[in-house]
């Protein structure tokens, strides 16, 4: 179930490849992930912070000057924060949230685990996290982490894809279902 092909061939993934391949070479691919899962924190937690990097009108300099601020702030290691001014001074600041799911599904498989993307209407707690967790596992025969992402419009249910197998138990793919089957 290797799709780092799939992931090295968006932009997103190409900066996470390079920068996965650097921190591979440098023998610093947990301290950059530890980094990486800093700024998806940042992302979550800071409002400033995810329109600094979402918004189109804040230069590239300017980026470049306020990632430089910011990375100690974290507590980000230099090859991290180097690469955000890559980021910044290339004007693709607004990759960060891709790269940095690309990065930790590159590592993942490198540690030889699984990566299963999970879709749900709303935030799963820890409990069902662990549970989900175990049943893949079971399913994939190794470990899995799990990206999870927040979709309100599914309704309800879950999507979860793990390699190339998708399993769409959302309450809209049911409701469309049973709107197809009733037109006939």
């Amino acid at each position: 179930m290797d799709n780092s092909g799939g992931i090295r061939a968006s932009l997103a993934g190409r900066y996470a490849s390079a920068l996965f391949d650097l921190a591979r070479d440098q023998r610093q691919i947990e301290a950059i992930g530890k980094s990486l899962d800093a700024l998806g924190q940042a992302l979550l937690d800071s409002k400033d912070f995810n329109e600094l990097v979402a918004s189109p009108l804040v230069s590239r300099d300017e980026a470049g000057k306020a990632f430089a601020a910011l990375a100690p702030e974290l507590g980000l290691d230099q090859i991290t924060a180097n690469f955000l001014g890559v980021l910044a001074r290339n004007g693709r600041k607004g990759e960060l949230r891709n790269v940095i799911r690309a990065f930790r599904r590159l590592a993942a498989e490198h540690r030889g685990e699984a990566t299963a993307e999970v879709v749900t209407a709303r935030p799963l707690n820890d409990d069902q996290l662990a549970q989900l967790r175990q049943q893949l596992r079971a399913r994939a025969a190794r470990d899995v982490n799990i990206d999870s992402t927040v979709d309100p419009s599914l309704l309800g249910g879950i999507i979860v894809k793990l390699g190339s197998q998708q399993i769409d138990a959302s309450i809209r793919t049911k409701l469309n279902r049973l709107a197809q089957a009733m037109k006939g």
